[in-house]
């Protein structure tokens, strides 16, 4: 590991060891960064003084994050719709709207919820087809009224 970081050490291009004197500096002061480097290397709790270069482990027939957010883009939107029912109380159906929708506010439930109770049906979000069926789902296993249809128009 010295020779290696002995190496790093920068001369000029015009210097040149003229006595033993010269070679005996430059070794201590080799020693010397060495040292530095090792106590600095092992402060970092590894023992080796260089950092490795992050490897990106995929897994054979998953798609990356990227593919994923390009795939979303293209797929065409489907929206999730409530539909009124007699059963659930007005409060019940904000919490399960909250509860269930990412980022969904109480003031855009409440209203979600009141379209849905004066017209019989209210779009809740507009998404990709996955994540609308998986929405509708867990919006119906906590006994609301939902479906999906595909968003003409786009979003």
């Amino acid at each position: 590991m010295e020779t290696a970081i002995c190496g790093r050490v920068a001369l000029s291009p015009h210097h040149v060891f003229s006595k033993s004197g010269d070679k005996h500096y430059f070794n201590k002061q080799c020693s010397y960064r060495s040292s530095l480097t090792t106590m600095s290397t092992t402060a970092l709790g590894k023992g080796g003084g260089l950092l490795e270069r992050p490897t990106i482990e995929t897994t054979p027939g998953r798609e990356s994050e990227f593919d994923v957010r390009k795939s979303r883009k293209m797929a065409p939107p489907y929206r999730v719709m409530l539909h009124n029912d007699n059963f659930n109380k007005r409060e019940y159906v904000v919490q399960v709207l909250m509860k269930v929708i990412p980022g969904m506010t109480l003031d855009n439930a409440v209203n979600i919820m009141q379209e849905a109770h004066y017209n019989g049906l209210s779009v809740v979000i507009i998404c990709t087809q996955a994540d609308a069926e998986d929405h509708c789902m867990q919006l119906r296993g906590n006994g609301l009224l939902s479906s999906i249809e595909p968003a003409s128009g786009g979003c």
